[in-house]
């Protein structure tokens, strides 16, 4: 089993950056690739941002440019820079870990106002 607990969610203005954090606790020496994905209102759930084992990172078309995925091994915690937000930006944002399983965080908002 892998508990993901995220933080760093909130409301910030159009043009602001954010940093969320996802650690890691569990069975985590298996996993595979840790990512952010979110879901807003109507709207399916979308990858953001994944990073593999290997340090390879994969972003969603539309963050690309304006989020950095990055993690601390030594702390098991996978980080998400948000940079230049937009009001589409706006969502529940979800970890993610993957090894034979998928596991997921409880998810934190973020609003991003015009």
């Amino acid at each position: 089993q892998v508990q993901l607990v995220e933080s760093g969610g909130g409301l910030v203005q159009a043009g602001g950056s954010l940093r969320l954090s996802c650690a890691a606790s569990g069975i985590i020496f298996r996993i595979n690739a840790m990512g952010w994905y979110r879901q807003a209102p109507g709207k399916q759930r979308e990858l953001v941002a994944q990073i593999t084992r290997g340090g390879s990172t994969n972003y969603g078309d539309s963050v690309k440019g304006r989020f950095t995925i990055s993690r601390d091994s030594a702390k098991n915690t996978v980080y998400l820079q948000m940079n230049s937000l937009k009001p589409e930006d706006t969502a529940v944002y979800y970890c993610n870990a993957e090894n034979l399983n998928t596991y997921w965080g409880q998810g934190t908002q973020v609003t991003v106002s015009s």
